[in-house]
């Protein structure tokens, strides 16, 4: 269906005529009220809602009076339309709706494509105006095109002249020889392709050129005619739904649960708890006919004395058999209080012996890197919208946070969604001054407010040429706003975003990611990302 706005940009292009007649503006076959409103929005100011109800519109004579007004002031073009009680364009709308309707750019971000629109109403020609417009175009006579076809048709049916060959010239008369005439034929063949055509070629084309202008004039008035739709493309935009959270979520869920029912069934590992272990309980002698030899050993009685019934004397040495192994005495006597830890037995698990011993097992090193965000209020990424940024790669105030009753937290454990539907995680703090040496290691990113006191306390000495030497560094401002001088000077990578456009977030944030691959792969592949 054919809106006012995109008609009035159609018509302001190519130069056509716009008719003001009777509190109606009239594009050729169709027409609208004066005051019919477009899907144009007003500048509504940044701290206002976006709700349905507060939604003004721009409308199709306010946006006419503009284009007739474009080479006016703006002060003066506002004082002549609240003369001629017609509402004015807003200054911050001025610039980008004029680039919409002069055709330098193919949308604008202040068109509301779900806003309701009028039908227009079909014009009726008069009868003066449908015989000026027959009288206009040219009459092709029945006969012009009888005899367009004849004269086609006898062209089809003349036989094409056969090329010059010796073998087609041989029965000639023999006065000329066959050199002579191949000449006489090449050199007559050469003058056709250079005279003029003769007179029913002219009448031929000039037919010809008439049945094909009256087609021409025959598909404009079809086009004029025809009413632009909604595409399947244009049908799907909305500024009211967003996809990436319904439908996708969606799409993606039915995919696992697709790509789970043709995965093979894994062994579940079974993992054995660290405690200590249960020494079995001795469970009683079962009598069994071939096992004699076990039955009657566990029956046997030593009368308290430590004699080993299956030991041997083969391989000692007469000196050891009659004295004995004798445990060696400690040089230093323990003190009476403390009694002698046992050497664990061989059965002892590892874990065991070094609980008994008071030995710690040794920490595992964490992988996951560590980003550093300023913790000054005025910067743009906070601990209150440093999620939203980071992970949704969508811009949120730190000002919308707290209003809406969000907390701040001391750190933030950010999941990065990759490709084949996995996460990565990253850790977001804003005060460096509890990290470790060991952590210093996994520091990967910093963003940069501008003033040098804010690497103060840090590694290298706090020099910000050194720290962006190894730590990966980043700059996150307005894009109408002046670049600081030391983040101008210094090695940091500078990502704009704008303050209303928040449909240019994702592309903007997507190089912090794409930066941060890089510097990790080159300078510390080891951790995880």
């Amino acid at each position: 269906m054919a809106d006012p706005l995109s008609i009035l940009r159609q018509y302001n292009v190519n130069k056509k005529e716009i008719i003001e007649k009777d509190n109606q503006i009239i594009f050729g076959e169709f027409s609208w009220p004066k005051n019919v409103k477009t899907n144009y929005l007003m500048y509504s100011g940044p701290n206002k809602d976006n709700k349905e109800s507060h939604k003004e519109y721009y409308t199709l004579e306010c946006l006419l009076f503009l284009l007739k007004n474009v080479l006016l002031g703006h002060p003066v073009y506002v004082r002549q339309a609240a003369a001629e009680n017609i509402p004015s364009v807003r200054r911050p709308d001025r610039k980008d709706l004029l680039a919409y309707l002069n055709g330098e750019t193919a949308t604008s971000a202040s068109i509301d494509k779900s806003a309701p629109l009028e039908i227009p109403t079909q014009v009726k020609r008069s009868a003066e105006e449908t015989s000026e417009n027959l009288a206009k175009k040219p009459r092709l006579e029945d006969t012009q095109v009888q005899r367009v076809k004849q004269q086609l048709a006898a062209r089809l049916d003349t036989p094409k002249e056969a090329s010059v060959t010796v073998e087609n010239i041989k029965s000639l008369s023999e006065a000329m020889s066959v050199e002579t005439i191949a000449a006489i034929k090449a050199k007559r063949l050469a003058k056709k392709r250079t005279t003029i055509k003769s007179q029913d070629d002219t009448h031929m084309g000039s037919d010809l050129k008439a049945i094909m202008d009256l087609d021409v004039d025959i598909t404009k008035d079809i086009i004029s005619r025809e009413r632009q739709w909604r595409t399947r493309t244009t049908i799907l935009q909305s500024t009211g739904k967003i996809f990436a959270k319904s439908i996708f979520a969606t799409l993606q869920l039915v995919r696992a649960r697709e790509e789970g029912r043709h995965r093979p069934p894994q062994m579940t590992p079974v993992v054995t708890p660290r405690t200590n272990p249960v020494k079995a309980m001795p469970q009683p002698a079962v009598y069994n006919r071939y096992d004699q030899e076990r039955f009657i050993r566990q029956r046997e009685e030593t009368e308290g004395f430590k004699i080993d019934t299956m030991g041997t004397y083969h391989g000692m040495t007469l000196k050891s058999v009659t004295e004995g192994n004798q445990p060696k005495k400690p040089s230093i006597p323990s003190a009476p209080e403390q009694q002698p830890m046992a050497a664990p037995s061989p059965i002892m698990s590892n874990a065991q012996a070094r609980l008994n011993s008071g030995a710690a097992p040794n920490k595992r090193t964490s992988r996951t890197p560590i980003i550093i965000i300023p913790s000054a209020t005025k910067s743009l990424i906070t601990m209150y919208n440093t999620k939203e940024i980071l992970q949704d790669l969508r811009y949120v105030s730190t000002e919308e946070k707290r209003q809406a009753g969000e907390k701040r937290a001391n750190e933030v454990l950010l999941q990065r969604r990759k490709d084949g539907n996995t996460t990565v995680p990253y850790r977001v703090i804003d005060n460096p001054g509890k990290l470790s040496s060991s952590d210093w290691e996994r520091v990967v990113a910093v963003f940069v407010m501008g003033p040098a006191w804010q690497f103060k306390g840090w590694p290298y000495n706090g020099n910000p040429v050194e720290i962006f030497s190894k730590i990966s560094a980043f700059h996150l401002k307005y894009d109408d706003l002046k670049l600081d001088d030391n983040v101008a000077r210094w090695a940091v990578c500078v990502i704009q975003i704008s303050r209303m456009r928040r449909h240019l977030d994702r592309a903007a944030l997507m190089v912090f990611w794409e930066k941060l691959d890089k510097h990790i792969m080159k300078n510390k592949p080891h951790l995880r990302f």
